[in-house]
């Protein structure tokens, strides 16, 4: 399988900062692993969107996109479940 890229982009670097240090250790685990498995167990496509996926931590989601075509990874949003999803 090949390697994607992985990119944050810079509000969602913002974001991740704002979250405490026990989830933040977590998602930046699962947010390595991307690299070499884009959808792994337990993400789940958003529904109504083109190529976006999510991670869950607790109350704390990741957004991210998927570029199967470049083979590149884009994290969107950081933030928390109740404000993630909001345009």
């Amino acid at each position: 399988m090949p390697r994607y890229e992985l990119r944050i982009a810079r509000s969602a670097e913002k974001e991740f900062a704002a979250i405490p240090t026990k989830d933040r250790d977590r998602f930046t685990m699962k947010i390595s692993q991307l690299v070499h498995q884009p959808r792994p167990h337990g993400v789940e496509k958003l529904a109504g969107t083109h190529g976006y996926y999510r991670i869950r931590q607790g109350d704390w989601r990741v957004v991210y996109q998927i570029d199967d075509a470049q083979g590149l990874v884009v994290i969107t949003k950081v933030g928390h479940r109740r404000e993630v999803y909001r345009s």
